[in-house]
C-alpha cells in the first residue's frame, strides 16, 4: 500500500544509489535509437529527453548532460503525498546539491551530481533518522 504520511515517508525513505552514471540525451526528431535502454523518457515541446546511462550515451556517440547518480526513495510514496519531495529538495538546496526528481509508480527517484552524490545520501539517511 502507498503511504501518504509525511512523518512515515521520510522516516522510511531508504535510499538506495545505483552503480550507474545516467546522463540526460535530447531528441529533438522524437525518435530514440533503436533498442536504447533509457531509465526513464519524457515527450517534451522540443522533443523526447532519455535518461540513460553514461556508458550507454558514450558507446553510441550520443550527446548528453549532467553526469548524475541515481537515487531511488525505496518507501512506496503515494502519488498523492504532499510536501515528501519538498522535504528533500529544501535539505539539499540548503547544501547547494541540485536534484532531479522523477516519480515512479511506486517511488520517487533522484538524479544529483556525481561529485555530490555521497553527500546526498548522507542528508537523505539524517533526514530518515530524525525524529518526526
Amino acid at each position: 500500500m502507498s503511504e501518504k504520511d509525511l512523518a512515515k515517508l521520510c522516516a522510511t525513505l531508504s535510499p538506495v544509489m545505483a552503480e550507474a552514471t545516467y546522463v540526460y540525451c535530447s531528441f529533438p526528431d522524437f525518435t530514440l535509437p533503436a533498442g536504447l535502454l533509457a531509465f526513464c523518457i519524457i515527450r517534451e515541446r522540443e522533443g523526447l529527453t532519455a535518461i540513460i546511462e553514461r556508458d550507454e550515451a558514450l558507446r553510441r556517440g550520443l550527446a548528453f548532460t549532467y553526469d548524475a547518480r541515481l537515487i531511488t526513495l525505496s518507501v512506496h510514496s503515494s502519488l498523492e503525498a504532499v510536501g515528501f519531495i519538498a522535504v528533500i529538495s529544501r535539505r539539499l538546496a540548503g547544501m547547494g546539491i541540485s536534484c532531479n526528481v522523477v516519480a515512479g509508480y511506486y517511488h520517487d527517484h533522484i538524479l544529483v551530481p556525481v561529485d555530490r552524490a555521497e553527500e546526498a545520501m548522507t542528508l537523505l539517511l539524517e533526514i530518515a533518522a530524525s525524529p518526526g
